[in-house]
């Protein structure tokens, strides 16, 4: 019986949370090497055009737990511009959501000498948001109930040799209330703050990321902060990463709410990672965690002449 309770809670307060947030969940999949995910203004940074298919299936062994994929396309434009599209299909228990964002960002120079440069975002986004409700237990037949919602993110990256922080807004715009009850929250604003810094000579083809993710959500107050920390090795057209998330509520810091190692590989222009979070709390007893995989493709161009657009990185 505790067993029931405890899941039938998780997938509740899934479905509550999902109902507020309309948007695509944030998770681990932006350490892919696909940080086009956590900030539009990293579009068309690099000289190619790169391609990611995410999926992520959440607490696996519960029925009706978050599944979620999406697919990434982001290249440089022009010299001083990128733009990048997101597709991405979710299921949550009863409840869906499908949506696409486009983005568009555009790159400065502040200082060739000190490789210094800003990037700022804006993204469209549209997304469809859908309750079954073929299996109800009341007796009667209740219609689906669906709605879209359009809104806008901005996002601002400043960059400084091997140092970059991010700072993000998402979902700009207040939800029009219709379908459903009228505690409907309406304000769905995230703040995102990214930043994290690149260890390049401690050997040959070897660098070290540690990286810092901070959210908080404007209507409940909610916050979290991922700390992680992933290396890079050099190999023959490529090379092989491995990392690890620590996952933490910021007023339970002591408390770990996940822990996600990962690693992955780029070989010439194809792209693999594998991710296995797993939770820190009574509900890792009902279920096999969460897995992430990402698969890839990076098609190389030529480079901008514009330095703001190039990476400052070996890899």
């Amino acid at each position: 019986m505790k067993k029931i309770i405890i899941v039938l809670g998780i997938l509740l307060s899934s479905v509550k949370a999902y109902t507020q947030e309309v948007e695509l969940p944030t998770y681990v999949s932006h350490l892919a090497d696909n940080p086009f995910l956590i900030s539009p203004a990293y579009a068309g940074i690099g000289s190619g055009l790169q391609i990611r298919l995410n999926g992520v299936s959440q607490w696996i062994g519960v029925k009706g737990a978050p599944d979620t994929q999406s697919l990434t396309v982001e290249a440089r434009l022009a010299d001083r511009f990128g733009g990048g599209i997101t597709v991405f299909n979710d299921k949550n228990g009863f409840t869906s959501q499908q949506g696409a964002k486009l983005s568009l960002a555009s790159h400065l120079t502040l200082s060739d000498f000190h490789d210094s440069f800003l990037s700022f975002a804006l993204t469209y986004s549209y997304i469809q948001f859908g309750i079954d409700t073929s299996q109800n237990n009341i007796g009667s037949s209740v219609p689906n109930r669906s709605f879209g919602n359009s809104n806008f993110d901005v996002g601002m990256l400043y960059r400084y040799e091997r140092f970059s922080i991010s700072a993000n807004v998402t979902n700009l715009l207040d939800k029009k209330i219709r379908d459903f009850a009228s505690n409907e929250p309406k304000v769905l604003r995230k703040y995102l703050l990214y930043s994290s810094y690149v260890f390049a000579r401690l050997s040959r083809n070897f660098e070290i990321e540690p990286s810092i993710l901070m959210e908080y959500r404007e209507f409940d107050q909610r916050s979290r902060t991922d700390v992680n920390v992933k290396a890079r090795k050099g190999i023959r057209d490529g090379y092989v990463w491995a990392g690890v998330s620590y996952t933490f509520l910021n007023d339970q810091f002591f408390q770990p709410n996940a822990i996600a190692p990962l690693f992955g590989l780029k070989k010439s222009n194809f792209y693999a990672s594998y991710g296995f979070s797993i939770n820190m709390n009574k509900t890792q007893d009902f279920n096999y965690g969460t897995h992430m995989i990402t698969i890839g493709f990076d098609y190389e161009r030529r480079p901008s002449l514009a330095r703001c657009t190039q990476k400052m990185m070996i890899f």
